[in-house]
């Protein structure tokens, strides 16, 4: 199993966006071998729950070897995104050129890849709370489901559900 896992908030520009997962890449290059970073749309985030829950999915999903993706990161954004499809899946939790909310998972980095990241872009946890009106449209969630169910727990679910669809 991996060792750390972090995830983090934070609003940025994106002005170009391989110069920006380029950027990405020289940081995780900087120093180990194994280190994750995945950056998603924070807005079709329901908080940190919802990210964790994606990456146990994932990490399950490259142990029993029915994983979605060929890359870990990728993995994390399908499971968190409910997709099957990856095209759909970066639709949903894909960088976007101009301002964003930005959720980032890293795994197995050094603490100080945090500060790294917060050269590119301010670091704001609130971006992961959810808004649910805009949950609802992303994931189309009905008002019923959500009198039942809070929006974490319906997007936990619509993860869990690509298990059972395998």
């Amino acid at each position: 199993m991996l060792s750390n896992v972090d995830i983090a908030g934070f609003r940025g520009e994106i002005e170009d966006i391989n110069e920006t997962l380029k950027d990405i890449e020289n940081i995780k290059n900087s120093c180990c071998d194994g280190c994750i970073i995945q950056l998603m749309n924070a807005e079709a985030i329901s908080g940190k729950i919802h990210l964790k829950h994606a990456v146990i999915h994932a990490l399950n999903a490259f142990e029993r070897k029915n994983n979605l993706a060929n890359n870990l990161g990728i993995e994390i954004l399908t499971r968190a995104s409910a997709q099957r499809q990856i095209s759909k899946a970066f639709e949903i939790l894909g960088l976007k050129k101009g301002n964003m909310e930005i959720a980032a998972v890293l795994i197995s980095c050094p603490d100080y890849y945090l500060e790294e990241l917060s050269k590119l872009f301010k670091r704001e946890d609130d971006v992961l709370n959810p808004n649910n009106d805009k949950l609802k449209k992303i994931y189309n969630i009905s008002n019923e489901e959500l009198k039942i169910y809070n929006i974490t727990d319906i997007l936990i679910d619509k993860t869990s559900q690509l298990i059972v669809e395998q």
